[in-house]
Parts: structure tokens; C-alpha cells; sequence
């Protein structure tokens, strides 16, 4: 028996373009395409791809029930076995739509999903415990593993195999937890396990549980007229030339650059190096990331006692969770030792 899939990707994975068609309205294609062509191959004729649907990412974003609409439609007329999605790597707005897609084939066939992605993407809290989430690397570099992985699942879904672990099967764990009788008892595996951590030697927790650091929330500025604020970015807003040679994409730096007491941000003597949004704006009018202009006009009224004479930037999209709680500590210090009172982080 051949299963039928529907598997839904961006305009990236299916060569419509980058960012410039991140507003491509949905598209549905019979037969694989993009990493649709190798899933099948991998899936050895067991299952067949008969349904590719494309959507910018900015598009499903912003029309979500309209998008989610004529994806149910799609599901209704072609009625696939199992819905695949992505993978999305760390894309947010990807993965967002990866996760949307594969919850509502649930709620309209009761059919399952497999998306994957990393870690970092904000969509695997947002949605996995509603599907099975494969574990991926952060970028298209990682696709080959990525789609083994999606693969090996999904054909273990269709045919109704028993699932191993998650961590066996590198899919998020989905907060079920099932009872089942070990040969020996808990005393023993609780001392094997701290024998080989002392031993520095690897070893699994029979109870996984995530601890996010916590972070204080600090204090409200008593008087913002008399506090001297920064500005921060990870809209990429740099020098021309990008001296300290910040990444586009996957940054491991960032950089502090002095404002000379200007008025605002110059375009052309400002740039953004920025590989993830649309960067004609940026580039016109540095400001709109950077409102050096704004903060002016709010010194000026006393609303604040003054603007840091340093603006700090960095690259947000692909920026691993451990350098940006580098960046974090290191902006922080810098920040504290010069005296300044509170900082805006500002959103691109």
C-alpha cells in the first residue's frame, strides 16, 4: 500500500525566491517538489508525496485563517494519510506556519503530522505536544539528517509501528510519559547513574526536566528625566563596511559603535548587514532601526536625562541561544560600568 502525503514548504525550499517573495501567496502543486523530491526517495515507495503546498512565510503570517482555510479545503479534496511540514531549521515565522498547518490536518482528518526543527525555534514550545517535532540542525546545511530523521518517522507513523523514545527517535519529547516495568529496581540504576556522572561518564536521567535560567526582572527607572538610556539592536545597523564583520545570519559578535553626538543615524554612512528581513528600509533610513533621531527629540524635551553615546548591534535570525546569552552578558556589563540606567532593545 502507497500512503499519501501533503507536504507544505516556503518559498525558500521551493525556489520562488528569499525574503523579496516572502509575501508569495499559497500555491498548490500535485507531486513533490524542493526537499519533497528526497523525502520520497527516502520513504522507498512505501509513501508518496501527491500534494505540495507553498506559502511565503510573511503571507501565512499575516492571513493565517485565510491560509489555514485553503489548506483545510486542500485536505478535504486530496485527503493524505499524513502531512508533512518543513523542516524549518530555526526559521520562527517557518516553523510557525509548519506547526499551524500540521495541527489543523489533526483537527479536520485526524491524521498525523511530522515537522522538524531546531531547538531554538520558537515554534517547538508553541506546538509539541500537539506533533512530532524532529530534531534538527539550525540551518539548510543540516537538511540531510534533518529529512532521514522525518522520514524514518513518518513512515513509522504510517505503518503503525511502535515508537521508541523520543530522544531514540530524535523527535521533542511530547510530555507523555508511560509506565513500564524495568528488571532492575530504582535504588540501583539511581546509584549506577551517579557513579558514572562522578565518573564523568555519559549517562540519561530517567527524569528529563528543563530549567530555563531565570532571569529578575529589573527595577522600573524612578526618573527617566534624569536616566541616561542606550540603544540596542538586532537589526544588523552598522558602520559601511562592517568593520567589526558581524555575520549576516548565525551571528557570533556584535558591535559597539560610537554616535559622535549626531542628530541622527546618516544612510550610506549607516548600513544594515542583516540576511533575514527586507533591508531597503533599513538601509534608507538607518533610524528606523536605530531611532538615534527620535531619542534626540526625547533628550531635548526632558522626557530622558540623555542618550548613551554608544549604540550596541548584533544579527538575531540563526543566532544560537549560547552566543546570544554572551551577547546579553557582555552588553550588560558594558552597560552597567558606563554608568547607564536602562537600555531599549528594538524589534526588527
Amino acid at each position: 500500500m502507497s500512503y499519501r502525503i501533503l507536504h507544505y514548504i516556503n518559498q525558500f525550499f521551493a525556489g520562488v525566491g528569499g525574503e523579496d517573495k516572502a509575501d508569495f501567496e499559497p500555491k498548490y502543486v500535485a507531486g513533490a517538489m524542493g526537499p519533497g523530491v528526497q523525502l520520497e526517495k527516502l520513504l522507498g515507495g512505501h509513501a508518496n508525496i501527491t500534494l505540495t503546498c507553498v506559502c511565503g512565510d510573511n503571507y501565512f503570517a499575516e492571513h493565517t485563517d485565510e491560509v489555514l482555510e485553503g489548506f483545510t479545503k486542500a485536505l478535504k479534496e486530496h485527503k493524505p494519510d499524513l502531512v508533512i511540514a518543513g523542516p524549518s531549521f530555526y526559521a520562527g515565522r517557518y516553523g510557525f506556519a509548519c506547526g499551524h498547518v500540521i495541527r489543523r490536518a489533526k483537527e479536520t482528518l485526524g491524521i498525523p503530522g511530522v515537522a522538524g526543527m531546531n531547538f531554538e525555534s520558537p515554534a517547538v514550545d508553541m506546538f509539541r505536544d500537539e506533533m512530532y517535532i524532529v530534531k534538527t540542525g539550525n540551518s539548510v546545511r543540516a537538511i540531510k539528517p534533518a529529512l532521514e530523521d522525518m522520514a524514518r518517522l513518518a513512515e513509522k507513523l504510517l505503518c503503525g509501528e511502535e515508537l521508541a523514545s523520543a530522544a531514540e527517535e530524535n523527535y521533542f519529547h511530547r510530555h507523555i510519559r508511560k509506565n513500564f516495568f524495568r528488571e532492575e529496581d530504582g535504588g540501583k540504576r539511581a546509584v549506577e547513574m551517579l557513579l558514572k556522572k562522578i565518573n564523568k561518564e555519559p549517562f540519561v536521567s530517567e527524569y528529563l526536566q528543563e530549567i530555563p535560567e531565570k532571569v529578575a526582572v529589573a527595577p522600573a527607572v524612578r526618573d527617566l528625566s534624569k536616566a541616561t538610556v542606550a540603544l540596542l539592536n538586532t537589526g544588523g545597523i552598522v558602520p559601511a563596511g562592517n568593520p567589526d564583520r558581524i555575520e549576516s545570519s548565525s551571528a557570533t559578535k556584535y558591535g559597539r559603535y560610537h554616535m559622535n553626538g549626531c542628530e541622527r543615524l546618516e544612510a550610506g554612512k549607516i548600513i544594515t548587514i542583516h540576511g533575514g528581513y527586507d533591508t531597503s528600509f533599513a538601509n534608507a533610513d538607518p533610524n528606523r532601526i536605530v531611532p538615534v533621531d527620535v531619542m534626540r527629540d526625547l533628550e531635548k524635551e526632558g522626557i530622558i536625562g540623555g542618550l548613551h553615546e554608544y549604540y550596541y548591534s548584533t544579527v538575531g535570525t540563526g543566532a544560537s541561544l549560547l552566543n546570544g546569552e554572551a551577547f546579553g552578558r557582555g552588553i550588560a556589563e558594558s552597560l552597567k560600568k558606563a554608568g547607564v540606567d536602562a537600555a531599549i532593545m528594538v524589534s526588527t
